[in-house]
């Protein structure tokens, strides 16, 4: 009973806490280190795909976390890739003063475009690569991803109390004039309820699932909704989170300890809030740490 759900919870949360603290830390490190980090992230990423065609077929408990990890690290080429600043938007600007609405939207569409288009096509390529297969856990995981990814970025657009500013490096530092601090949004209710009816229908999926390889499938699944979940709650809770990859973080001052130019700047960033003034949002030094 233990290994059969409780290692696959243990097995999410031990990938989705490294992986996110390891894209952290690569991309806080000199630039001039981006272009190996890209190089090798494309390597593994060429070979996940590869694991996710050749998983396409296989129903066991093996079959189900590597089609599952190798989704993950697709994703994590893709948040690489953005964070290092290859992959990211038509447009490397700040908000234009003064937008409103669908002028808005559009501008901050453009600036992340490249990667959401990105995201589309590796999802394509996994549909393809397991379209004539039974293990489709690897294509619904990194859906879900997707999924809650997109409507993490469409409730910071709209504006939250928390507009995880701290993880962007100084490259991307212009996307901060599109966000927006609110105490709340209209969009936001409805991504928790959403969020929290998938959870708890991939709960009962795995109540229900009749051997090992789809019970494990589905556990996984299960706890990355939870996680994305939980992270949608970080975005209004006053919590700490960036203390949870205070590692990974860290490598930006050892950047600056080196080369102070090559480091992003830890200053405060002011950040449109929902009077429409500016609200500047002060950027913790990491004391440690998806």
């Amino acid at each position: 009973m233990l290994v059969t759900y409780g290692l696959p919870i243990v097995a999410t949360l031990i990938a989705w806490w490294f992986s996110t603290g390891a894209i952290l830390y690569l991309d806080g490190l000199p630039r001039a280190t981006f272009r190996w980090s890209l190089a090798g992230a494309t390597l593994a990423g060429l070979a996940a795909f590869w694991g996710l065609a050749a998983t396409a077929g296989d129903t066991s408990v093996a079959g189900a976390y590597l089609a599952v990890f190798c989704a993950l690290v697709v994703w994590g080429w893709n948040e690489l890739a953005f964070l290092l600043g290859y992959v990211a938007g038509t447009t490397r600007e700040p908000c234009a003063p003064g937008l409103r609405g669908f002028a808005r939207f559009g501008a901050a569409t453009r600036a992340i475009l490249h990667h959401e288009l990105a995201l589309l096509a590796s999802l394509a390529i996994i549909a393809v690569l397991t379209a004539d297969g039974a293990n489709l856990f690897g294509l619904a995981t990194f859906a879900l991803l997707f999924a809650m990814r997109l409507s993490t970025k469409l409730n910071i657009y709209l504006g939250v109390p928390n507009t995880t500013v701290e993880f962007l490096p100084e490259h991307l530092a212009y996307l901060k004039s599109y966000f927006r601090q609110r105490p709340m949004n209209l969009l936001f209710p409805l991504s928790v309820t959403a969020a929290t009816l998938l959870s708890a229908w991939l709960v009962h999926s795995v109540i229900r699932a009749g051997n090992p390889f789809a019970i494990t499938g589905f556990v996984l699944l299960a706890t990355f909704a939870v996680l994305g979940l939980v992270e949608h709650w970080f975005l209004v809770l006053p919590l700490p989170v960036a203390e949870l990859w205070a590692w990974g973080l860290r490598s930006r001052d050892e950047a600056a300890l080196a080369d102070p130019a090559l480091a992003p700047a830890r200053v405060a960033a002011p950040l449109p809030s929902a009077t429409g003034l500016a609200t500047p949002r002060a950027v913790p030094p990491p004391t440690f740490v998806a």
